[in-house]
């Protein structure tokens, strides 16, 4: 199964997306830590562009071909983003799982936005403003959405866990 996890920075989609792998055992991959490879190696400079999406798209086919669940989190901004993950799990023949993170509460996501370290070296994070102005389409079709506004990282698992169990409902 493909697990695609996206939202805007700061809403928890990286720790929604470690705890679940951990609690699934599931490869997680992270588009951030792939766009910081390639700027580290000289190849490519921030903004990195689709380059990070494509390695990505491309070790979540080969986990996927494995026999692997994966967790693909980025902020997964646009529908061709979307559209190519799920192109993903059709060439895998996985099924695929879309899921958006929000953070309802505005001054709670700006708290977050403006206070969180640093967890790659050297990567640039957005500033409120910059998210704020942040290119985000809505999401054109079904997905599970986890607000995670007020509430401890577990509580949203638990939540995502539940929907991932029961996908029509709730």
């Amino acid at each position: 199964m493909l697990i695609v996890i996206g939202g805007l920075p700061g809403t928890g989609k990286t720790t929604l997306a470690r705890l679940l792998a951990a609690r699934i055992d599931a490869v997680h991959l992270r588009v951030d830590t792939i766009e910081q490879a390639l700027v580290r190696s000289g190849l490519a400079q921030h903004p990195v562009g689709p380059a990070g999406y494509v390695i990505g798209y491309a070790l979540a086919e080969e986990h996927l071909r494995q026999g692997l669940t994966v967790i693909a989190e980025s902020v997964n901004p646009l529908a061709v983003t979307r559209d190519s993950w799920q192109s993903v799990g059709f060439q895998a023949a996985a099924p695929v799982v879309e899921v958006e993170v929000i953070c309802s509460d505005p001054a709670e996501h700006r708290e977050r936005v403006t206070t969180r370290t640093i967890d790659i070296p050297d990567l640039p994070l957005p500033d409120w403003q910059q998210v704020l102005d942040r290119d985000y389409q809505p999401w054109n079709r079904d997905h599970i959405v986890i607000d995670t506004a007020g509430q401890a990282p577990q509580d949203s698992l638990a939540l995502l866990l539940d929907r991932l169990d029961h996908p029509g409902g709730r």
